[in-house]
C-alpha cells in the first residue's frame, strides 16, 4: 500500500506559520522537522518501502534527502495547484493509497495499518478526523476528484463537506478515530511533549 506524506521544507518562517508567535520562526521550523520525522517513522512502519515524501516547494531541500536516507522512502515534487489539486494528482498517480499531512504527531501505525484494511475490503474512501472539521488522513481505492475540487481548505466544513460529497458520488466511506493535529498555538497542549522539548519563542528571534 502506497502511503504519501506531504511536507514543506523546514524553512524558518515558511513552515507551521501559524504556530510561530508561541514558537517563533525558527522553533516553529523545527517542530516541523520533527514532525515530518514522526510521520515518516509511522508510515514506514505500517508500509515499509511503500511511503512516498511529496516535497513542497521541491525536493532541493538537505532536509528532504536526509528524509530519504534515513526512512528509505522516494521523493517527489508535489505538483502545481491548490492544496485539492496536489493531493489529488498525487493518489492517483496509482491507487489504492494513503495520503498524510505532518501536523497529525498522534495519528498512529495502527491507523494507517486500519485504513489500508479498509480500502482492501470495500471501502472506496477511508478518513482519519481531525478535531477542528478537517481531516488529517485520505485514502482512496478508486479515483475521486470531486472530493478536491473547489473545497474550503483550512475552514470547519471540510470533513462534512467530504462526507456529503462522498455520499453524492456514491463512494463507500470508511472513518477512523478522530486525531488532533496541530495548527494554532492552542494546539500545542495536544502535541506529545518530546516534540516540544527546547522549543521556545526565543528561539525564532
Amino acid at each position: 500500500m502506497r502511503v504519501l506524506v506531504f511536507a514543506r521544507a523546514p524553512v524558518a518562517g515558511q513552515a507551521k506559520t501559524r504556530l510561530i508567535p508561541a514558537l517563533g520562526a525558527e522553533g516553529a521550523a523545527r517542530l516541523h522537522r520533527r514532525l515530518v520525522l514522526q510521520a515518516l517513522a509511522v508510515a514506514s512502519k505500517a508500509s515499509p518501502g511503500e511511503v512516498e515524501l511529496w516535497c513542497a516547494p521541491d525536493c532541493g531541500h538537505p532536509f528532504f534527502a536526509e528524509c530519504a536516507r534515513r526512512f528509505g522512502c522516494s521523493l517527489h515534487a508535489q505538483p502545481a495547484g491548490d492544496l485539492g489539486d496536489r493531493m489529488r494528482a498525487a493518489l492517483e498517480t496509482a491507487l489504492p493509497a494513503l495520503l498524510l499531512g505532518s501536523d497529525a504527531p498522534r495519528l498512529e501505525t495502527e491507523a494507517l495499518c486500519a485504513a489500508a484494511r479498509a480500502l482492501g475490503s470495500g471501502h472506496d474512501c477511508v478518513l482519519a478526523p481531525a478535531l477542528d472539521g478537517g481531516y488529517v488522513m485520505i485514502g482512496l481505492s478508486v479515483p475521486a476528484p470531486g472530493l478536491f475540487r473547489n473545497m474550503p481548505w483550512g475552514g470547519p466544513e471540510v470533513l462534512a463537506e467530504t462526507r456529503r460529497r462522498c455520499a453524492r458520488l456514491g463512494l463507500v466511506l470508511a472513518e477512523l478515530a478522530a486525531c488532533p493535529d496541530l495548527d494554532r498555538p492552542e494546539d500545542l497542549a495536544l502535541c506529545p511533549p518530546e516534540l516540544l522539548q527546547d522549543l521556545t519563542p526565543a528561539e525564532g528571534g
